[in-house]
């Protein structure tokens, strides 16, 4: 079982897969997580798109910014499973293709992430540290954390 990688620019995801994406992120950060914000944020094209198939479907995803993008350093950002595959523990493989597709497409090895809260000891294993205080996000605990 293991998961097949792409990362594709705005331009280059087609319609289907925009769809699974916008539909996957929904089902998460908007429902799941009981929070009304606005997840189209006109960031989507200038973002790379890290897209995880497993058996056809859209399951992992990430969006992926150059330095001055979104911070100032390089970012990731938008990091989902889908619910019905999150006991696979396949975060982590998103995270080691998200930090290697900063490090292939944008040559940089320093990430700064705005992390959800809970997740810190996750992000933490990925070589990341808290950098700021908590403060709220679409009423979200958050932290920034930077990596390199």
């Amino acid at each position: 079982m293991s998961i097949y990688w792409k990362i594709k620019s705005f331009e280059a995801l087609s319609v289907s897969e925009l769809y699974s994406i916008l539909k996957l992120r929904s089902e998460v950060f908007v429902v799941e997580q009981n929070c009304i914000y606005q997840d189209i944020d006109n960031k989507d094209y200038k973002a790379l798109h890290l897209v995880g198939e497993y058996q056809g479907k859209i399951i992992a995803y990430s969006r992926l910014f150059k330095p001055g993008d979104y911070f100032e350093r390089a970012s990731i950002g938008r990091v989902v499973i889908d619910v019905n595959y999150r006991d696979k523990k396949w975060g982590h493989d998103l995270m080691q293709q998200a930090i290697s597709g900063i490090e292939s497409h944008f040559g940089e090895t320093k990430i700064t992430i705005s992390a959800q809260l809970y997740l810190r000891k996750f992000y933490e294993s990925h070589g990341f540290t808290k950098t700021s205080d908590m403060y709220l996000e679409d009423d979200i605990p958050h932290i920034e954390m930077k990596r390199g």
